[in-house]
């Protein structure tokens, strides 16, 4: 995904993800909210935040800490590769309540704490004059106000005391108090919201969420974020309605003439289409083949597998004369190992804007959707992601191809998931018997953009490639998989040198 533009008058929170989602970045001089669960990465984007007054040339950035000491700050940064030299960091944690006559709290005594710790702020803030301040966390203040009037008094006290200063503050808060607690919400002028979902199966999922921003105007709901070394990215949730690009419409070959033939033409950019049929069958070896022909008139591709090892993809591919390993040398093909257990769609969705901004990926193939779709149990409105990134992709005129796989052989074949309502071309695949031989047979029987034929063709396999034959105009009830010979169609079976299918 491309970096946010600046805008101009707003300050970059150094999360290229937040300041998109922002429209630009924050509202200077204001105070925000940073609230989650510990472990949800609030440290992180505060570290992040005040490095990036580091590169932007602003004059001071404190982090006051109450919870964590100095030596824990750096070692979260040297995890990150980060240098907190030119950071100051404000350390009220003391070791005061290890005595007893301290227990009320570890900080300073009572009846004196909450105000020595406050002006043990506003001294630093005084002398440092930062411009991005950091307090973390909230947790602790609360405690030392010891009643709910004298904390909200105390924070609109701060509020007002940072914007003479003209400081940009977050406020980092771990939620340990009443979850139902929200009266900070109405005091920043805006909330930022992290919370990191466990599954049954697989790595945490983690989302951000901007629960309120005063005066812009910024993209709602949740986007998924990673927490790695190096720090927080955020992929801000796809909506397709916000990318328009000019393109043309011109038929593109798939490389097979009968395929073309049956498809009107060939594909057009700006459309998916979708490769449905039994396991074996040869979609995987089908959709290569529309690669390859892009890749031979010198368009960048992109293949995301789920299935197979890239290892595996590459070698079956080349005993039927698609070569794809050229193509990833000189840099025209990409090919992505996903792991579905280990990338939120969130992220996969980035990625896929990245290949086609940055890369100028003009093809985008997904095999298959049902590890997509399946492999993500625990993810919630997968097929409108799904909508938003086709419809994304055909808006920049990507050819997209998707491949579907059914259970069955021979007889009754049915889909987990029914997707044919978002394709702009539907391909089906099936098997079907003659002489003793399993045969397949291929139809499009859905084309959106172009007047297709609609007869069903036999497939194959062969050594230099794919094939496909004449109209089976002889045959009844192909697709119930149950036919009747009645002509003299001469059969693609017939020829020797066929591709054993069993793998593709």
């Amino acid at each position: 995904m491309s970096k946010a533009n600046h805008t101009p008058g707003r300050l970059r929170s150094g999360i290229d993800g937040i300041d998109d989602v922002l429209g630009g970045g924050f509202t200077p001089h204001h105070m925000y909210l940073v609230e989650g669960a510990p472990g949800t990465g609030k440290t992180t984007l505060a570290l992040q935040f005040l490095l990036k007054g580091i590169e932007e040339g602003e004059a001071g950035r404190l982090y006051i800490t109450l919870s964590e000491t100095r030596s824990e700050l750096i070692s979260v940064a040297d995890s990150h590769g980060w240098d907190l030299s030119q950071f100051h960091i404000l350390e009220l944690l003391s070791d005061e309540g290890l005595d007893p006559q301290f227990e009320q709290s570890v900080l300073h005594p009572a009846e004196v704490e909450l105000g020595e710790t406050v002006r043990n702020v506003i001294r630093q803030v005084d002398e440092i004059k930062p411009a991005r301040i950091v307090l973390d966390s909230l947790s602790e203040l609360r405690l030392l106000s010891q009643n709910a009037l004298r904390y909200r008094r105390q924070i609109l006290a701060l509020k007002r005391y940072f914007a003479t200063r003209e400081c940009t503050v977050l406020l980092l808060d771990d939620n340990t108090s009443d979850p139902s607690d929200i009266q900070l919400h109405s005091i920043a002028h805006g909330v930022i919201t992290l919370d990191n979902l466990v599954h049954d199966y697989g790595g945490n999922r983690r989302r951000v969420r901007i629960a309120k921003m005063r005066s812009i105007k910024f993209r709602e709901g949740y986007h998924d974020f990673s927490l790695d070394t190096g720090g927080i990215k955020v992929y801000p949730r796809l909506v397709a309605a916000e990318h328009h690009a000019e393109f043309g419409t011109a038929l593109m070959s798939t490389g097979t003439p009968g395929l073309d033939v049956l498809l009107g033409g060939g594909l057009i950019p700006g459309t998916n289409a979708l490769i449905v049929g039994p396991s074996g069958v040869g979609k995987t070896t089908t959709v290569v083949s529309c690669l390859i022909a892009a890749l031979q008139r010198g368009e960048r591709c992109v293949y995301y597998v789920f299935d197979e090892t890239l290892v595996t993809l590459i070698a079956r591919c080349a005993t039927v004369g698609m070569n794809l390993q050229p193509y990833v040398d000189n840099g025209l093909l990409t090919l992505r190992q996903i792991d579905p257990a280990e990338i939120s769609p969130g992220e996969f969705a980035s990625d896929v804007r990245v290949s086609v901004e940055q890369r100028g990926v003009r093809y985008v193939a997904i095999d298959s959707l049902n590890a997509y779709l399946q492999a993500m149990p625990g993810e919630r409105y997968l097929l409108l992601q799904m909508h938003e990134l086709l419809g994304y992709l055909n808006q920049q005129g990507i050819i997209t191809m998707l491949v579907l796989g059914q259970h069955g052989i021979i007889g009754e074949v049915q889909s987990d998931i029914d997707i044919s309502y978002l394709s702009d071309v539907v391909i089906l695949f099936r098997y079907f018997e003659h002489h003793g031989e399993v045969l397949t047979a291929l139809t499009a029987v859905k084309s959106r953009a172009s007047a297709h034929e609609r007869s069903i063709r036999q497939f194959r396999l062969t050594e230099t490639g794919v094939e496909v034959g004449e109209a089976l105009r002889d045959f009844e009830g192909v697709l119930s998989v149950l036919p009747a010979y009645r002509g003299s169609t001469a059969l693609l079976g017939a020829t020797d040198h066929v591709i054993d299918t069993s793998r593709q």
